[in-house]
């Protein structure tokens, strides 16, 4: 953004957006507000501009089993039963489930057997790393790429915390450098998206997800807390999963 459309954007003006970015003039309380709503900081980083500019911040972070966020996660949670069977996680800023369906548990339970799912799970790592999960994903080199993609496009204010930017460059410099540099190579122009195809038993599953976030969070923890809930990609996955979530685990 210019100066000109940040002060406008801020209702202040050119010469005091100046002054600011000088040093010549002490932003207010108020005028940091206005700023960081104007260029849609995240509100973790919206306290830090807060305690940068001398003041307290103001929105808070509560644990997922605090008594202020109750009401969140129950909502989340009766998202996540009513997707079942199908699969569907909740996620925080660092891609750790911190929720998930009986549908997930069957999936990520399959993927990983002989061994127990790792706790925390975290889908970056059980996706992009060697393992169990990511050697089940058949097309791999087109998920890759766009998985990397997604989490820059996914972070809260296009920022990533500071745990999945390492795990992100370490992948973009290890042994699969390459990989995950390259677009993927096997999309037709009229596919509107990538699915993820798993080898599961004797099966392939093929899936898609959709994002969802809270519509209008005041809490650092709410804002950062998004559902991936997986849908089948085609009709045979649909029969598929409809049998293997009927018999019991």
């Amino acid at each position: 953004m210019s100066q000109l459309d940040l002060a406008a954007a801020a209702s202040t003006t050119p010469r005091y957006m100046s002054f600011v970015e000088t040093g010549r003039a002490q932003a207010s309380r108020d005028m940091v507000l206005r700023l960081a709503v104007a260029l849609d900081v995240p509100l973790r980083d919206r306290n830090g501009l807060l305690v940068a500019a001398g003041f307290a911040p103001i929105y808070p972070q509560h644990d997922l089993d605090h008594p202020e966020i109750e009401r969140v996660m129950a909502a989340l949670d009766r998202v996540l039963d009513r997707h079942a069977p199908y699969p569907a996680v909740v996620m925080d800023r660092s891609w750790d489930v911190v929720r998930l369906n009986t549908g997930a548990a069957r999936l990520f339970a399959g993927l990983c057997a002989p061994e127990p799912v790792p706790d925390p799970a975290n889908v970056l790592r059980l996706m992009l790393e060697p393992g169990p999960v990511r050697a089940a994903v058949e097309n791999w080199d087109e998920v890759a790429p766009a998985l990397l993609e997604r989490a820059r496009r996914e972070a809260v204010g296009g920022v990533m915390d500071l745990t999945t930017a390492e795990l992100v460059q370490r992948l973009r410099t290890g042994d699969d450098a390459a990989v995950y540099a390259a677009a993927p190579r096997s999309i037709a122009p009229l596919i509107p998206i990538i699915d993820v195809q798993f080898s599961y038993g004797d099966s392939t599953l093929r899936w898609f997800s959709v994002i969802s976030t809270i519509g209008t969070p005041v809490d650092v923890t709410a804002q950062e807390l998004r559902i991936e809930s997986f849908f089948p990609s085609d009709d045979d996955t649909a029969a598929r999963w409809d049998r293997i979530t009927t018999v019991p685990a």
